[in-house]
């Protein structure tokens, strides 16, 4: 589960990802007196950490702050795929960009690979790092062009790859593939621990349990932390997803999504390789060693936040299809992650205002955030230092494409709008007295809407429903016991504190002791 903006939300005890349990991370203590730094940095997850790596070899004075702890957000509930291969997106881009965009996407991801395999090589990084050849496949005919254009764009783009008609996996049916060759995988983790080490032992520091507020910009960005805190620097790089510091609307111009990851050990024997299929739901699938012993992940079943089926349901989904395609007995661990697409699903990358080097944004990375993250990393490097870099206008913040950008807008702000009025209108059907030990529902009170979640020992949490970033109604997350706003992406712990932004504020607190709950 993702934990991204203010550290207060708590994981259920049931959900666990492999990478947090198998590494063991610093811990950093609250940033309580105020700083005056060349860099702040806000946000401890992978673009954070590889972006405040990169600008200590380069002799800038660096500070990190976390809201929760580092690396526990989407980067320690990743898939950890180092790959360019981002689902079926080349033929799109050519589509909607030309050639020449499509290319130069392709080519920062091709090189951010590279300069990861570079670092580790560089740093003698244990971490589990493997070359493997990327697959899109599918089972259905239906799809079958599209893989094909797909490698027709791979041919027009230069990049290494074939349409095959089968893939070393046993997976039903197989009507076709695209590889791309000698993409990678890793543990995340250990690789970043390793990068964490370098931050502190050139000078930079790092501070978790940290929660940026708001920002004011004058001479100089100053950072307010919730506890009353100032950082003032030269440069502020928001590394966050929703920026915390939104004064370009970001809220309406990315939409977040969620998605499942369910590793067990398989009973059928395991050919290598990594995969995704190109027809809904998706099927990620990538091996780890456990111990010694493969272990397989299996990824996807996306969806907006807050919107569709009970959660649960979707680690349910994964489940089955590792049992029936790979014999799988016993779930070892299974986790959840969100992330945030842009209108036009590119990034966010660069300037917050063009030309305006004082702060900078990273947001937008569509579920591939491994080799994005070191986009991001290098581009904001080269801003700051006054190095060129080529990659910089296809990822500006600052960019409008009319095709596809404006018609995306307007069909998820039509979303957020249907949203926002259906939950207004909701009656729930359920009452305080209905709920059970475990359960979390929307209930009405005295025709009000209110969240109850009963915990195991009968101890009940209840809270106003109302998003305190633009006042949707939130749905209850029964697979990861939290409070999600399906309009923006919010997330809430069933006492009501934030897990998730862009809200800055708690959920009402509703006192249990103050309803006759038996009557209303």
């Amino acid at each position: 589960m993702n934990i991204q903006n203010n550290g207060e939300g708590k994981l259920p005890d049931q959900l666990s990802s492999y990478w947090l349990k198998s590494t063991n991370l610093p811990s950093f203590p609250q940033i309580k007196q105020d700083l005056n730094v060349d860099v702040a940095i806000i946000g401890g997850g992978i673009t954070g950490i590889t972006t405040a790596y990169l600008l200590v070899k380069e002799g800038y004075q660096v500070t990190v702050i976390e809201a929760s702890t580092i690396l526990n957000g989407t980067t320690g509930h990743t898939t950890a795929k180092v790959t360019a291969q981002h689902g079926l997106i080349y033929d799109e881009l050519i589509q909607h960009f030309g050639e020449e965009k499509a290319r130069l996407y392709y080519e920062a991801n091709k090189e951010a690979a590279e300069q990861i395999a570079e670092i580790i090589k560089l740093h003698g990084i244990d971490c589990d790092y493997k070359t493997e050849d990327a697959y899109v496949y599918t089972n259905s005919n239906d799809y079958v062009q599209n893989l094909k254009k797909e490698y027709e764009a791979y041919k027009r783009l230069g990049i290494k790859g074939d349409f095959v008609d089968s893939i070393p996996l046993d997976l039903g049916n197989i009507k076709g593939a695209v590889v791309m060759k000698n993409q990678a995988q890793f543990h995340p983790l250990q690789y970043l621990s390793e990068l964490v080490d370098f931050i502190k032992d050139s000078g930079g520091e790092i501070y978790e349990q940290s929660v940026a507020t708001h920002m004011d910009i004058e001479d100089k960005p100053i950072v307010h932390l919730k506890n009353g805190a100032k950082i003032t620097a030269q440069h502020v790089i928001s590394a966050t997803h929703f920026p915390f510091h939104d004064n370009r609307g970001y809220f309406a111009r990315l939409h977040p999504e969620r998605s499942y990851v369910v590793a067990a050990k398989p009973e059928k024997s395991f050919s290598g390789g990594m995969y995704i299929n190109a027809e809904k739901p998706t099927r990620s699938i990538r091996s780890v060693k456990v111990e010694g012993e493969e272990i397989l992940l299996f990824s996807g079943d996306g969806h907006k936040t807050g919107q569709g089926e009970p959660e649960k349901e979707h680690y349910e989904s994964l489940e089955k299809f590792a049992k029936e395609e790979f014999g799988a007995k016993e779930i070892l661990y299974r986790w959840s992650a969100q992330d945030l697409v842009t209108e036009d699903k590119l990034p966010f990358i660069g300037c917050n205002n063009a030309d305006d080097k004082r702060v900078l944004v990273a947001t937008g990375y569509r579920k591939w955030g491994m080799t994005t993250s070191m986009v991001a990393a290098q581009l904001m490097k080269d801003i700051l230092i006054g190095k060129e870099n080529r990659y910089e206008e296809i990822f500006s913040p600052s960019r409008f494409t009319a095709d596809p950008g404006i018609k995306t807008i307007v069909k998820q702000n039509m979303n957020v709008a249907a949203n926002l009025i259906s939950g207004k209108f909701e009656r729930p059907d359920k009452e305080m007295k209905d709920i059970k030990e475990g359960e979390g529902a929307v209930v009405s009170i005295k025709g009000g809407r209110a969240g109850a979640y009963k915990t195991m020992d009968g101890q009940l949490y209840v809270v106003d429903t109302t998003c305190t970033h633009m006042g949707c109604e939130v749905n209850w997350n029964s697979a990861d016991q939290t409070w999600d706003c399906p309009c923006h992406g919010s997330r809430f712990s069933i006492e009501g504190d934030v897990i998730e932004g862009p809200a800055e504020r708690p959920l009402k607190k509703i006192d249990p002791n103050s309803i006759d709950y038996t009557t209303s």
